[in-house]
């Protein structure tokens, strides 16, 4: 009787598989995507490849995934880091696809050189959740992330409509190049301030590094130095261009980041604290991770090809508030 209805729950996997989405960069549907065995009386190994741990983001991600894993008895999560190494995450992923994992949990460090090895997982038959940053194509499960479009126009319209209302010149400090947040936070924000007098003057890669940030923020502040503001794509290299301005004179130098992690070190205490003038919410979807993984391997269910988690401006009037209820005080 377990038997049948385990080779039911995948029947209805595969179908579910190969209604559910078009693939365009894949070669046949049949298995892709679908798990070769699934149930509540099953043990599974999650494989979870991380861009790097050295982001305060990224090491909270995986303690999300680790924490929501521990509620499963059936999971076992493998946690690998690639250390911001395009080829050394490739390797990984192809460990992980050797060892016969039965989930991929990934968020690449650049979309384009990690996109194969999701695909030759995907083309297994196993599921892979891509988390954060997307990969090139639809050869995944599923993607969970925030909108990183959405939050690049917030905040272009929070400079355009409270930092800088009368328009004015700015510094932006990029993330990694050939990561998609870094792309959409950019293009959401030219959408925010279109129709303003704001003026990038200076934009420079930080890699979503605190220490990057500032190198970079010191020599934006150094060529520019009538800038008005700083958008930067994520709060630790905010955190960096705070340091470069105090250096520079310029400690009211309104700057803005993303991600707000409710920890002592992260974005929410920056903006009470004043360090930043703003931040945006950026759930890790460590958990989103844990339950989706929870419907394909135990539940035998689908899960949607996107889910887009929720965000938030914060500034100094709610931080406080927002902390204390992301931490659930």
């Amino acid at each position: 009787m377990r038997k049948s209805r385990s080779l039911a729950a995948v029947g209805a996997c595969l179908l579910l598989a190969a209604c559910g989405t078009t693939h365009e960069n894949s070669g046949t549907q049949s298995a892709q995507g679908a798990p070769a065995k699934c149930g509540a009386d099953g043990k599974y190994t999650i494989g979870m490849s991380q861009a790097n741990v050295a982001e305060p983001y990224r090491q909270r991600m995986d303690d999300d995934i680790r924490a929501a894993a521990a509620a499963v008895p059936q999971f076992t999560v493998n946690f690998a880091d690639a250390a911001q190494d395009n080829s050394k995450q490739v390797e990984q992923v192809d460990n992980f696809l050797t060892q016969q994992i039965d989930l991929l949990i990934i968020s690449p460090n650049e979309a384009t050189p990690l996109t194969a090895p999701v695909k030759r997982a995907y083309d297994k038959g196993i599921p892979v959740l891509v988390l954060d940053r997307k990969v090139d194509g639809d050869a995944y499960t599923s993607f969970i992330g925030a909108d990183n479009v959405d939050i690049g126009r917030q905040a272009g319209e929070y400079f355009k409509t409270v930092l800088l209302p009368r328009g004015g010149k700015i510094g932006e400090l990029r993330g990694l190049a050939g990561s998609t947040p870094a792309r959409e936070r950019h293009d959401g924000f030219m959408q925010g301030i279109q129709g303003s007098n704001i003026q990038i003057v200076a934009a420079q890669d930080g890699d979503w590094l605190r220490d990057k940030g500032q190198q970079q923020a010191d020599a934006i502040l150094k060529a520019n130095p009538d800038i008005q503001a700083i958008y930067s794509h994520n709060d630790p290299m905010g955190e960096g261009a705070r340091i470069a301005a105090v250096n520079a004179g310029r400690p009211d130098l309104p700057i803005t980041g993303i991600d707000g992690l409710p920890i002592e070190s992260g974005g929410l205490k920056a903006v009470e604290a004043g360090r930043l003038s703003a931040t945006f919410l950026y759930p890790t979807g460590g958990k989103e991770a844990i339950d989706a993984a929870k419907r394909i391997l135990v539940d035998c269910q689908q899960v949607p090809k996107t889910q887009t988690l929720p965000t938030k401006l914060v500034t100094k009037e709610n931080a406080a508030a927002t902390y204390a209820e992301l931490n659930g005080s």
